[in-house]
């Protein structure tokens, strides 16, 4: 079996992540081998490189093309131009990706645009959903400025939502506008947002005293998605608010859970038509060489742009 390069943990290497040589995949008779071209990073998965076992290979989402179809016939066919999501080994050459999480690309979609969906839009996409019909409901969403927060506007907005933004800095608040949110609230604490509720659907990835705001600013019935904690994993919120609200709930959401019951390639399928048609615009903060991950992988966990960052693989 020959030999691809990959990005793997190296603790010497900058923000602990280095191309290296390693075995080429072997897929099963459900996978499809695809040729990377373009791959984005996620918070999540830089922050797991960190505390990883050297070798460990991460990375979550890609764009490519199939050069091997699946030998079962499921998904896409050889040539095809493809999205995927993986829970690991995204960041390389050639990746076994199975059929039930990859979507084709529609005519006009890049391998650059597509890479910044699977986790950012899917999440956006697929917590969204909980809320239900959104035609004329109040949604808020925390974190705006963010890869998922971005697409939730966008998606919120089509949706037929009043959609309001919460970002912590005055500077962010002009890329939310652009995306379609009807209001941009700025404050760290995200009380200033109450202002504007109620809401049928908050969907949070900030955490903390965030969080702990938007749990009271729920309408009856409505929902709370919490799919992160870039400011704090620990909160304190007044639960006789929450519970007299009436049929307010807060929901844990975790894009590898939901998955399981609803596939990446159902979604990426839907996100990737919303891009050909214009209704959904990726942002890309950053597009660079895959040889300066480590440089834009600090960039990311030091806040130093907004939108997604988004790596090409030479050898594709």
């Amino acid at each position: 079996m020959g030999e691809i390069r990959a990005v793997v943990v190296d603790p010497d290497a900058p923000n602990r992540l280095a191309l290296a040589q390693v075995e080429e995949p072997s897929p099963t008779p459900s996978e499809a081998l695809v040729r990377v071209a373009a791959v984005s990073l996620n918070r999540g998965e830089v922050r797991r490189a960190e505390s990883s076992e050297p070798g460990f290979r991460p990375g979550w989402d890609l764009a490519g093309t199939v050069e091997r179809a699946a030998a079962d016939g499921s998904g896409p066919q050889e040539g095809s131009r493809v999205v995927g999501f993986l829970p690991s080994g995204a960041w390389a050459e050639l990746v076994a990706a199975p059929t039930d999480s990859v979507a084709v690309l529609p005519e006009g979609v890049s391998f650059e645009e597509a890479s910044t969906l699977p986790v950012a839009g899917l999440t956006a996409l697929y917590a969204l959903e909980e809320g239900g019909n959104l035609l004329g409901r109040s949604v808020l969403v925390t974190g705006a400025s963010g890869g998922a927060g971005q697409f939730g506007v966008q998606l919120a907005r089509a949706a037929g939502a009043w959609v309001v933004g919460l970002v912590r800095r005055e500077e962010h608040a002009g890329f939310v506008e652009e995306a379609g949110a009807h209001e941009v609230v700025v404050d760290e604490s995200g009380a200033a947002a109450g202002e504007r509720g109620p809401y049928h659907l908050v969907i949070e990835s900030v955490g903390g005293e965030v969080l702990a705001n938007a749990l009271s600013m729920l309408a009856p019935g409505g929902t709370c998605v919490s799919f992160g904690t870039s400011a704090s994993a620990e909160v304190e919120f007044d639960a006789r608010t929450l519970y007299l609200t009436g049929g307010a709930r807060l929901y844990g959401f975790i894009l590898f859970h939901e998955v399981l019951a609803r596939p990446a390639s159902d979604g990426l399928a839907r996100l990737v038509r919303m891009v050909a048609d214009g209704r959904l615009k990726p942002r890309i903060g950053v597009e660079a060489p895959w040889t300066e991950l480590g440089e834009i992988a600090a960039r990311l966990i030091e806040r130093g742009y907004t939108g997604k960052a988004v790596l090409r693989v030479s050898g594709a």
